[in-house]
């Protein structure tokens, strides 16, 4: 859905679920069918490009499966269930705390990287 650059800059824009929890939404509420990516788009009314970059990144995830030209919700329902929990968890965390400012996370971050992430020698 297209904004008003005036409220692109301002911040002020549209809040809802994003693309792939539509498409997540959609597809678990039709499990007992498979759709191409044009159809989840009409279905969701999205872009249907935007709609295929969600699909290939809930394939990664290993939310949905995709055959020839067509998209289902993934077999391992529990697996799709856990992957929304944590995104409900982790959005209701962002709006007790306000959500991360990068700005700030970065000002504070130690220069060296974690131990975890050195080459050996390194440190």
């Amino acid at each position: 859905m297209p904004v008003s650059i005036d409220d692109f800059e301002s911040g002020e824009l549209p809040e809802g679920p994003s693309v792939p929890q539509q498409v997540v939404t959609f597809l678990h509420k039709h499990r007992d069918t498979a759709f191409t990516r044009s159809e989840i788009a009409a279905g969701i009314d999205e872009d249907p490009n935007t709609v295929g970059t969600a699909l290939s990144r809930l394939k990664d995830r290993d939310l949905v499966r995709h055959r020839g030209e067509y998209w289902a919700i993934a077999d391992d329902e529990k697996r799709v269930a856990a992957a929304y929990d944590l995104h409900a968890a982790s959005e209701r965390l962002n709006e007790d705390d306000g959500r991360i400012d990068a700005e700030e996370w970065e000002a504070v971050a130690p220069e060296d990287p974690h131990p975890s992430e050195q080459e050996p020698g390194e440190g």
